[in-house]
């Protein structure tokens, strides 16, 4: 069985063949897996032959042909193309981790997208120890673990946030200030993450130091931006804007995964899974993420 798109955001249960591994990948029996709010905008209007799924976590039950890898019988965490969310599915070895005992299939499905998104706006940062940081949209998994992540490595954050429940969680984690608005950031920033688009970029933009980077990650709004070229003549003068593509990196899925997993294991990192749920509850899960119903990540359970 596996979760399918159809023409609406909705999906349903079907049965597909087993996948058949490539040389280069690894059978993995799922045994949980996270559905991420970007997702329920590729439903929307989802590819032929699309199966949706990239968070996934569970057992390896089919060795790679070509030897790379983990071995059968081995827990590991990892980020498919395509198709997790189903019983069973193929990874490429590069796009994995092993899982320690001490962390769980259900926390660390709850790791890739987000916690890969975050810690490489980290790296896109540079050396923040010290440096003023304001992110947008800081609600949301890349929020939670940015925070928690740049907190740690030195960083004064500034996290907007509009629900006041987060806003305690991202204080905890280590952000110094919370605002519910853009606007209600005491600039300057050495470096801005957006996220939101729409009104709130040309808002955060003008947050932004002189020489600073403002590093565009999303666009939850859905809403396009209009920038004025001579905003940049009152404060951010000289400043870079950076378009952010997580999975453009020099780094593999696997190693950061690697990474993440580390800091989980030591206490370093916190997952938030905010809903458990079993995986024939998918559509209802879609719908709450839809409607932002959902606080940390949504974490579906296979039988």
């Amino acid at each position: 069985m596996t979760a399918t798109g159809r023409t609406s955001p909705a999906v349903g249960l079907a049965t597909v063949d087993q996948p058949r591994p490539r040389p280069d990948e690894v059978l993995v029996k799922v045994e949980a897996y996270s559905v991420n709010r970007g997702e329920t905008f590729q439903l929307e209007a989802p590819r032929p032959d699309w199966r949706p799924g990239k968070d996934i976590a569970g057992l390896v039950v089919q060795a790679a042909a070509d030897g790379s890898g983990p071995a059968v019988g081995r827990r590991v965490v990892g980020h498919p193309p395509a198709g997790g969310w189903a019983e069973y599915v193929a990874v490429p070895t590069d796009s994995l981790a092993e899982l320690p005992d001490e962390v769980s299939c259900l926390t660390a499905a709850a790791l890739p997208l987000a916690g890969l998104t975050a810690l490489r706006l980290l790296r896109v940062a540079g050396a923040v120890a010290g440096r003023r940081i304001l992110i947008t949209g800081a609600s949301g998994g890349v929020g939670h673990y940015f925070v928690e992540l740049a907190a740690a490595a030195g960083a004064e954050i500034t996290a907007v946030s509009g629900s006041a429940e987060r806003g305690s969680r991202l204080l905890e984690l280590g952000a110094a200030r919370v605002v519910h608005a853009v606007a209600d950031a005491d600039g300057l920033f050495d470096v801005v993450l957006e996220s939101t688009g729409g009104p709130n970029l040309p808002v955060a933009l003008a947050k932004l130091a002189p020489r600073g980077t403002l590093v565009w990650f999303g666009q939850a709004s859905r809403e396009p931006v209009t920038l004025n070229f001579f905003d940049f003549f009152t404060g951010p003068e000289s400043a870079t804007i950076r378009h952010f593509h997580y999975a453009d990196a020099d780094v593999t899925y696997g190693e950061d995964l690697s990474t993440l997993v580390r800091l989980v294991a030591a206490g370093r990192l916190h997952p938030e899974v905010g809903v458990v749920a079993e995986w024939t509850e998918t559509a209802e899960v879609l719908d709450r993420l839809r409607g932002r119903g959902i606080r940390g990540n949504a974490v579906l359970t296979v039988a």
